[in-house]
């Protein structure tokens, strides 16, 4: 599988962003996640959403702010964000499972995208 994110860019505090993740090759029923990681920081969950869509997972630092969701016939993963804060200022990536549900936990992605970067400036 591979993970192709992009959307990421600068954009001032409250303001919007909208990430997308398309998977190529072999892709299949997997969970899907969006993962960051700001300079000098551990990788961190932001969302995470199983292959039908009824579980999702959120930070508790982006909840009611950012959405998750998928589009499984464009093999597409989206992240809308808004309310956009300096401290969300990190590489956003996109990962998939190998299996259906979904996991906070990013050691249990076995595939990743490249990052792309969001910058909210103050």
């Amino acid at each position: 599988v591979q993970l192709q994110a992009s959307g990421g860019g600068l954009v001032q505090a409250g303001g919007s962003l909208r990430l997308s993740c398309a998977a190529s090759g072999r892709t299949f029923r997997n969970g899907m996640g969006w993962f960051r990681q700001a300079p000098g920081e551990e990788r961190e969950v932001v969302a995470a959403i199983s292959w039908s869509t009824l579980s999702t997972y959120y930070a508790d630092s982006v909840k009611g702010r950012f959405a998750i969701s998928r589009d499984n016939a464009k093999n597409t993963l989206y992240l809308q964000m808004n309310s956009l804060k300096p401290e969300d200022t990190a590489d956003y990536y996109c990962a998939a499972r190998s299996i259906a549900t979904m996991s906070p936990n990013h050691n249990e992605y076995p595939y990743w995208g490249q990052g792309t970067q969001v910058t909210v400036s103050s």
